[in-house]
């Protein structure tokens, strides 16, 4: 570390000025422009910049509408989408990702629980917003108020709707297997109850497969009953004078495993995000989903240490020779799975993998970094995507710690920076 002529410190090729307490600083852009890459973003073909980021998430926009596209692809003319974005988009971005499924004619959403669609109304998202979860009795007006269509799930929240006296647009959803929200298939004179109230305007009927994704054949024989057992009670409500509106059956796996079926809307989810097993149970051949989000973060410091020192808490990783040892700027308090380390979980640096070296911390974690060439404070670690020939899908992480890569993509937390690319 030395002086330059203009009294600042340099480092590497890191240049902090005198007044900085700290041993270097990472380049920074203005807090404005941050915020606008989050709170205020709009579509447009410039690469936003990452470098002022401690840990970022790139969400490639242009790989969303290609999902899009390759779904709608698979389903009969009829069907249309019904893009998932609860959870924030599966830790996409709910806003931005909506903003660009509109931009491409999709029209109708899918959300966990009405603060999420009014968060979607309030940005200027046009069409129909269904959530898919229970709204309390207190929050009915704002269904109203925000245009939002409330699932009824069972007979007793049908009548509660009804009786708030103001007209409102419903999905009635049918437990046909899950053993979650909805009437039970086989309670029929419960289920035409909730198409009767004269206040609930139905404009759509559902159902969701609890193993469309198993190719073991009892699975797929209980598919096969749920997607019965569907069609048997839309039949009933049909004979009954009563109308079921747009029908829905199919999230990801049913959409790629089940296409032909007769429905009017398809609810895609982790499939429209890229994080899904495109070999598994179908021709791959016919499949060109993309990941969407890449999930990076910075080196921020680099020692050297002898062979035989304790790295982490717990003490659980020794090096076994002279070792560098980098320290990255992310942690479990960002969404990576604490075990990572434990299951021989790795990342990339210039190319090249490097081990995790030691137990995840909250903020921070270390990586082995012996073998690589010319590495420098403020290099790109990637956790998920590509860098070079090297690849990690979100798949692949979730897979090591025994989990589904939307448990993994939704975990993402709030300060890490999402930044998209077009």
């Amino acid at each position: 570390m030395k002086a330059n002529s203009s009294g600042a410190f340099e480092i590497g090729k890191i240049t902090a000025a005198k007044e900085v307490p700290m041993a270097f600083a990472l380049p920074t852009v203005p807090y404005a422009a941050r915020g606008a890459c989050i709170e205020h973003w709009k579509p447009d073909n410039k690469l936003q910049r990452s470098d002022g980021y401690r840990a970022w998430a790139e969400i490639n926009l242009a790989h969303l509408k290609q999902n899009a596209a390759e779904l709608k692809r698979r389903l009969p003319d009829a069907c249309s989408l019904m893009a998932v974005v609860k959870a924030n988009a599966y830790g996409h971005g709910s806003v931005p990702v909506a903003k660009c499924l509109q931009s491409i004619g999709i029209h109708s959403y899918a959300v966990a629980e009405i603060r999420e669609g009014i968060a979607l109304r309030k940005a200027g998202i046009r069409g129909e917003i269904l959530v898919l979860g229970y709204t309390s009795p207190g929050q009915f007006e704002d269904l109203c108020r925000y245009g939002l269509t409330q699932t009824v799930i069972q007979a007793e929240y049908a009548i509660a709707l009804n009786q708030y006296g103001k007209k409102m647009k419903v999905h009635v959803k049918f437990d046909t297997g899950m053993g979650r929200l909805g009437e039970r298939a086989d309670q029929v004179e419960r289920t035409l109850c909730m198409y009767r109230q004269p206040n609930l305007l139905v404009t759509g009927t559902y159902s969701h497969l609890s193993v469309p994704d198993s190719d073991r054949e009892e699975d797929i024989d209980y598919t096969k009953g749920q997607i019965r057992r569907f069609y048997h009670l839309v039949d009933a409500i049909k004979s009954n004078g009563l109308e079921p509106g747009r029908l829905h059956l199919q999230s990801s796996y049913g959409m790629l495993l089940y296409p032909e079926l007769d429905c009017d809307l398809a609810r895609p989810g982790i499939a429209l995000y890229g994080a899904i097993d495109t070999a598994a149970g179908h021709d791959e051949s016919t499949m060109n989903i993309l990941p969407v989000l890449s999930l990076k973060a910075r080196v921020t410091m680099i020692k050297r240490v002898p062979a035989g020192t304790h790295i982490g808490y717990g003490r659980r990783y020794k090096t076994a020779q002279d070792s560098l040892i980098a320290t990255v700027s992310i942690g479990y308090a960002d969404g990576i799975p604490r075990c990572l380390f434990e299951q021989g979980g790795y990342v990339l640096v210039r190319g090249q993998r490097a081990a995790i070296a030691g137990n995840i911390c909250m903020d921070q974690m270390m990586i082995d970094a012996t073998h690589l060439d010319h590495l420098e404070e403020g290099d790109v670690v990637t956790l998920i995507g590509q860098d070079g020939d090297c690849c990690i899908t979100a798949i692949e992480v979730a897979t090591r710690c025994h989990t589904i890569p939307n448990e993994l993509l939704t975990g993402i937390g709030s300060r890490v920076d999402r930044v998209y690319l077009d």
